[in-house]
């Protein structure tokens, strides 16, 4: 059993970490980035089967970010899960870096596929989900999309190839923050019931109403994993800038300059 304050206390390190590196950058989409904080510390937390002195082990658990946008918090929660050296985030998005942008499972530890292109993150993790099958391996694939990006018509080709293939061992997350790069969700294309949704589509849906606590995320978790038949989504009601007051639900922190003065500002609040 996952201890929850130290579950919590992870996140905000997640939390703190990749607002330094963004920083340290002066420009990043730390809104997007800081909503998933959560559900990546539940993930590392003892959910996933990985193993950091061993990150390419066949039988691990794969996690697929597919907002590959928010790499700066996956980055963070690798770097405090000992994958690399927390001094590496320093060089995010600079010349030579291993921490581009958008993850890159190439020039990464810990990345498992290279995203960015939103909606095709969707299509890899199934492929990897069949792929690990066909092996004979009994672990997870993970998949965290953005809510904006289930926009995108190729996120339910894969979610159709997922349920008529039966991929039960993956469990699929939208980090429903309502925000997009362009407008709030709704204005732009408004996606109604996501979970309903993906359940006619024939997934096991489930709705967590605050997508930013832990508890509800583990329990969230826990009734995927007692399905054996279905792939499941679960759509986690977050907050875009979640743990920084000032850009929480703010359209503009999707990529947004950050300064030193907001850096200093974030830190205070986020106190471990």
């Amino acid at each position: 059993m996952q201890n929850i304050s130290e579950i919590k206390k992870f996140a905000v390190e997640i939390r703190r970490e990749t607002i330094k590196c963004i920083g340290n950058l002066g420009v990043g989409h730390i809104g997007g980035a800081l909503s998933i904080a959560d559900v990546l510390a539940v993930l590392y937390s003892g959910v996933m089967n990985i193993d950091p002195k061993e990150p390419n082990k066949d039988d691990r658990d794969m996690l697929v970010v597919s907002k590959g946008h928010a790499g700066p918090a996956v980055y963070a929660a690798l770097a405090l899960k000992g994958y690399f050296p927390v001094e590496m985030l320093d060089t995010l998005n600079k010349p030579g870096t291993n921490l581009p942008s958008h993850c890159d499972m190439n020039r990464t530890p810990g990345i498992d596929m290279t995203t960015g292109s939103l909606g095709q993150g969707a299509s890899s993790a199934m492929g990897i989900a069949c792929g690990n099958r066909l092996k004979g391996y009994d672990n997870y694939t993970y998949l965290i999309l953005g809510d904006g990006e289930v926009e995108e018509g190729q996120v339910w080709e894969a979610a159709i190839f997922a349920h008529a293939k039966k991929l039960s061992k993956v469990i699929a997350f939208v980090d429903y923050n309502k925000c997009q790069i362009d407008d709030y969700v709704e204005n732009l294309c408004a996606m109604g019931d996501i979970a309903g949704k993906f359940e006619s589509f024939g997934w096991y849906a489930q709705n967590v109403e605050d997508g930013n606590d832990v508890e509800q995320i583990l329990a969230a978790i826990e009734k995927a994993k007692a399905q054996d038949e279905r792939p499941s989504v679960i759509v986690l009601n977050t907050v875009k800038g979640k743990g920084y007051g000032k850009i929480e639900g703010a359209l503009g922190s999707h990529n947004m300059p950050v300064t030193a003065k907001m850096v200093e500002e974030a830190l205070a609040e986020l106190c471990l």
